[in-house]
């Protein structure tokens, strides 16, 4: 099919997915819908090992890969709804597939807010000397009592538990196979998600929810915060909490700045519209795969009780390891757990 950009597959040692990536001229746009069903099951023809397909559908003009402007369809098939995925093509309902035909695709001199691909490597505050001392105090307070201030850097370590969590979520090739990985292990996680992912991939923010872990915000197009104006700050952290409380019916309790950067108006703007601030104990830096061996000695060394672990819902070689994560937190004794969970132990251990 000449609209097939590319298909990519990816195991994650229990079941196989694909993430099919297709662009579309101007004139072919009102097939999209005919053109990724039939990807779909040529896909899971062709591949008998596949227990998923998820299609991306992009105005061939403008195209910038994940990240970029978003799809104009994006449509998920477990293999055992594939005859429902025929079915709406011809006109009928499904209820994992995300349509915004009347996007227009970005023209010359044309620019479409993206991803900022900032990872989260350490954490940054940026202040004055006094703000960066209380910063400082309020953070060793966090990690023995929990939430200081309206931020939560970890807990303590008396508490058999540690908190999960993923960011940058959802992605299409990652998803599936991490929520099978988590309900395999009998886990669950925080997942902290960037607003315009959830906009174009609603049903994996459902499924967090239906799965039982819990959904947080990362802002709306993952910005580094310092450098903006508290007006894009508060807009950004607002557009996000909006559509999670549409996808899930519920309210957000959580936020984490893209990159670990922050700033006492970040701080005031979070607290403002109800959100603890939530940060890191343990971050093995799995964003940059350096190999299995490599990240099952960072996640062995530095997983503890009372801490708060960061992951990425896309770094392929978590999903090889994670098994093994698992069984090393099992024993150290540390039960692994949403942010809630985490401070519920915290509560516990208070009275």
């Amino acid at each position: 099919m000449p609209q097939v950009h590319q298909i990519q597959y990816l195991s994650n040692g229990h079941i196989e997915v694909a993430s099919a990536t297709v662009l579309l001229q101007p004139g072919e746009v009102p097939q999209a819908r005919n053109l990724a069903a039939t990807v779909a099951a040529r896909a899971l023809a062709t591949r008998p090992s596949l227990s998923e397909v998820d299609v991306s559908v992009y105005h061939k003009l403008g195209y910038g890969g994940f990240g970029g402007p978003l799809p104009i369809l994006t449509l998920s098939v477990p293999r055992n709804r594939l005859s429902d995925v025929t079915r709406w093509a011809a006109g009928g309902h499904y209820d994992r597939v995300w349509e915004a035909f009347g996007s227009v695709p970005p023209g010359p001199g044309k620019s479409e807010s993206i991803i900022d691909k900032v990872r989260e490597k350490t954490i940054n505050f940026y202040g004055t000397i006094t703000e960066k001392l209380q910063d400082a105090h309020t953070r060793s307070a966090s990690h023995v009592l929990g939430i200081q201030d309206g931020l939560l850097y970890g807990a303590s370590p008396l508490v058999p538990v540690a908190a999960l969590t993923f960011d940058d979520a959802p992605h299409p090739m990652y998803e599936p196979l991490l929520f099978d990985l988590l309900r395999r292990g009998q886990v669950n996680a925080t997942f902290f998600v960037i607003g315009r992912n959830a906009r174009a991939y609603p049903y994996f923010v459902r499924d967090m929810v239906q799965q039982g872990h819990e959904v947080a915000n990362h802002t709306y197009h993952h910005v580094r915060l310092p450098a903006s104006s508290l007006s894009d700050v508060i807009n950004e952290i607002n557009l996000t909490n909006g559509m999670l409380r549409s996808l899930t019916g519920q309210p957000v309790k959580f936020f984490r700045p893209p990159g670990g950067d922050y700033t006492p108006a970040t701080l005031s703007a979070a607290r403002g519209l109800g959100l603890t601030t939530v940060f890191w104990t343990d971050d093995p830096a799995d964003f940059q795969n350096p190999g299995d061996e490599v990240l099952e000695t960072r996640f062995d060394r530095r997983l503890h009780p009372g801490g708060i672990v960061l992951l990425h819902d896309n770094a392929q070689q978590t999903l090889s390891v994670f098994e093994d994560f698992l069984m090393f937190a099992k024993k150290r004794g540390v039960n692994l757990t949403t942010v809630s969970g985490l401070l519920a132990e915290q509560s516990s251990l208070s009275r």
